[in-house]
């Protein structure tokens, strides 16, 4: 890798001197548009699993946040009785500190907990991880924040310290450096605790990638903090997009800024725009250098932590959060940027809404080469949601696979072989809860917004359809993403329900019996669905073992509407996976042309499937699907 990495940067070097770019959009190193196209084959074969840390496990509870590391994010009344909250709390449950308080509403309360997850708890439950079949972690923020989902930074280039063994010295430590200069940057615990971790996933075959939003900050991030002191006097006063100074000569603070959606706790960077800043992606680059060097050197500092030119230390990518908001200029310099440390890193881009409820953003500007090696794929799993769990209403087989395959078009083989197919995250509710209400994807999806939103255990109805979901989500073309705890049967509503403390088997969890609105329900155990996790296993299983769930094509060969069913194959050389799923309530008998002479049952192998005249009959129950391999 040293040796390749040398021989790009030489010819990066060379293009400076002999290509002229006067384009701000452009940069003049693009010599990774060219060379380095590809995208990481790892993630082709990633099965990926998201953690929210505070909420995955509290491996040392000594760090636990204490009211002072929360100071500066939502809300900003803290009770003087605030303390973390037990793991095993019913969810809906006030605790004490909130019942002395004059916070009124349940959004506050539950934005306030803390329940002390942190770096040592992911490390202690690594085997779990291994044992289930995952091998590549994405992480939400860790970067040093009060907040509960770290995307209100204080600073980029520290892990939080409350995520490791030492808060206080941490932020001591901290607070000697120059945080513009990287060569005062030292390692607190907590960042050399991060360094543990990727060494332990790596021992075990596993890939992790970083969470970072470049488009905004913490209003308690050193720079803005040192903006809010001097005003235009500060050497950072171009990093953000203020509106106005104060005047220090007034009575009144006629200090404004923008942040993003609105929220003032997440001041955003400043950028350079060029054409309608309404159109995407949008055309233009960062303003300042100073902060783009910053996030270069914050990002370069996690690649290869030693410098030393072996990122095998470091992290294996990044996840970039609402990336549509940054021009797009910069992600191409950013794309260099990674790629030159670690050609095999893995970016990919948060591209999400174009008009919400309605309209999700086409990606395809931001997969082109020179960008990003894929993005999180939304737009795959809404019409998958729409079709198998009619939400909001029934759709048809034909209809599902057109809208399908006009996600897929325009956009190369390896992008989408690389796609993080996610079908929950901490940014909308559960799939089992998804599936469970049936209303829009991601619209009126929590009790706050909507009282009828159903919030206990969903029914076995609902896993049938979560069952049948989940096996074309590892059968289609893209990586598989597991949003934690989904696996063990984990429910809620869109965000806080959908960041709940994870559910350990060796916890005894309080029964849910408390309602938002002081409602009658019935209690729900809160406990592992083991069957559900097993079901799980196998899936990852399935996709491991045949190169064709991976990298085959996808071939469509039923669509029925009036018997609502599907079926696909997915072809790799000799290897062939076909997929058939029964999406009526309804039993039928399914009839496919096939080219294999047998079969067996992914799930139940001691099951043969022999066609005649290269068809395939086969009787279906109601809401149930197949996963067929060609035999050897």
């Amino acid at each position: 890798m040293k040796f390749k990495i040398f021989i790009l940067l030489i010819i990066s070097f060379t293009l400076q001197f002999s290509c002229k770019n006067e384009s701000k959009e452009e940069p003049v190193t693009n010599i990774f548009n060219l060379v380095n196209m590809d995208v990481p084959e790892w993630s082709k074969n990633a099965i990926w699993y998201q953690i929210f840390p505070e909420r995955f496990c509290n491996g040392d509870t000594t760090n636990d946040p204490t009211i002072k590391d929360i100071v500066g994010t939502y809300p900003d009344v803290i009770p003087k009785n605030w303390k973390t909250t037990p793991w095993k709390q019913d969810w809906y449950m006030h605790d004490e500190w909130f019942k002395s308080s004059n916070l009124m509403n349940e959004w506050d309360k539950l934005q306030l907990r803390r329940y002390g997850g942190d770096l040592q708890g992911i490390i202690n439950r690594l085997d779990y991880l291994k044992d289930l079949g995952i091998n590549a972690i994405y992480l939400n923020p860790i970067n040093d924040s009060p907040s509960l989902h770290k995307y209100d930074p204080r600073s980029w280039r520290h892990v939080d310290v409350n995520f490791g063994p030492t808060p206080e010295e941490d932020k001591k430590i901290i607070a000697s450096e120059n945080p513009i200069d990287p060569k005062t940057w030292k390692w607190t615990n907590a960042d050399k605790l991060f360094l543990k971790l990727i060494e332990e996933c790596h021992k075990r075959d596993i890939k992790i990638i970083m969470d970072y939003s470049w488009n905004h900050t913490g209003s308690e991030f050193w720079a803005f903090k040192d903006v809010m002191e001097k005003g235009e006097k500060s050497d950072y006063a171009d990093w953000f997009e203020i509106e106005s100074f104060d005047k220090p000569e007034t009575a009144e603070n006629e200090f404004k800024y923008n942040g993003w959606a609105g929220v003032k706790y997440m001041p955003e960077i400043k950028k350079d725009l060029t054409g309608n800043p309404e159109d995407l992606p949008r055309r233009g680059n960062i303003h300042s250098k100073t902060v783009k060097q910053h996030i270069f050197n914050v990002t370069a500092r996690w690649l290869d932590p030693n410098n030393d030119g072996n990122t095998e230390d470091g992290v294996d990518g990044y996840r970039l959060d609402v990336a549509e908001k940054l021009p797009i200029g910069f992600w191409k310099e950013y794309r260099i940027e990674v790629k030159k440390i670690n050609p095999e890193a893995y970016i990919v881009g948060e591209i999400w809404w174009k008009k919400w409820p309605e309209e999700l953003l086409a990606p395809n500007d931001y997969l082109k080469p020179g960008v990003f090696d894929a993005i999180m794929n939304y737009r795959w799993f809404r019409p998958t949601r729409h079709f198998f769990a009619e939400a909001p209403n029934k759709m048809y087989p034909e209809k599902f696979v057109k809208l399908l395959k006009e996600k897929m078009k325009g956009i190369e083989t390896q992008r989408l072989q690389a796609m993080m197919n996610l079908i929950a995250s901490h940014d909308a509710p559960r799939i089992s809860t998804s599936l469970y209400n049936n209303g829009k994807y991601k619209y009126q999806a929590k009790p706050t917004e909507n009282p009828n939103y159903k919030i206990n255990k969903p029914d076995k109805k609902t896993r049938a359809i979560q069952k049948m979901l989940l096996i074309h989500q590892f059968t289609y073309i893209g990586a598989p993403h597991i949003w934690y705890g989904d696996e063990v049967g984990m429910w809620g509503a869109d965000d806080p329900d959908c960041r709940k403390p994870m559910v350990w088997s060796d916890i005894k969890y309080e029964d849910e019996t408390h309602h938002p609105y002081e409602r009658k329900r019935k209690a729900d155990k809160v406990k592992q669905d083991k069957e559900l996790l097993n079901f799980y296993k196998s899936l990852i299983k399935i996709r491991k073992e045949n190169i064709a769930l991976r990298y085959g094509t996808v071939n469509f060969i039923l669509a029925d509407n009036r018997n609502n069913t599907l079926a696909y194959s997915r072809v790799f050389e000799n290897d062939e996976v076909v997929v058939i799923f029964n999406n009526s309530q309804k039993s039928t008998v399914i009839e496919i042309d096939v080219k294999a002479k047998e079969y067996y049952n992914a799930l139940n192998p001691a099951l043969k499937y022999i066609p005649e005249n290269n068809k395939l009959t086969i009787p279906f129950n109601g809401k149930i699907a197949l996963i067929l391999i060609k035999s050897k």
